[in-house]
C-alpha cells in the first residue's frame, strides 16, 4: 500500500508562511491514529492524528499532528530543508485540493 505521511509547518513568527509537506513510500503496515511517527527528517516523533484508507487506489493518507516551529526553536527555512534531504516535498494548495 502506498503511505502518504502529511505534515502542516507554521509559524508564529512568519505568519505569512505555513506550507504543508509529504512523504510517501510504500509498506504493508499502516499508521493509526495515536502512533507517533519517527523520521530521520524530524527533530522528534510525531502523532498520527488522522487516517484516510482509499483501498481502491491502494493509498493511505496520513495526517501527523501540526507542527509549531516556536515550540521547536528552529526556522521554517531550516526544518523544511532538513525535512526534503530526507524525502518529503512541499506539497501546493492546488494539490491538496485534489487529494
Amino acid at each position: 500500500m502506498k503511505i502518504n505521511l502529511m505534515i502542516f509547518i507554521s509559524s508564529v513568527i512568519e505568519q505569512e508562511k505555513s506550507i504543508s509537506m509529504m512523504k510517501t513510500f510504500e509498506s504493508d503496515i499502516h499508521p493509526v491514529k495515536g502512533d507517533i511517527m519517527d523520521d530521520p527528517g524530524f527533530h522528534n516523533g510525531y502523532e498520527v492524528v488522522k487516517v484516510l484508507i482509499n483501498y481502491a487506489s491502494n493509498e493511505c493518507f496520513v495526517s501527523l499532528h501540526p507542527l509549531a516551529l516556536e515550540i521547536e526553536e528552529i526556522k521554517m527555512e531550516t526544518y523544511i530543508e532538513k525535512l526534503e534531504a530526507h524525502g518529503w516535498r512541499v506539497v501546493s494548495k492546488e494539490e491538496l485540493k485534489s487529494m
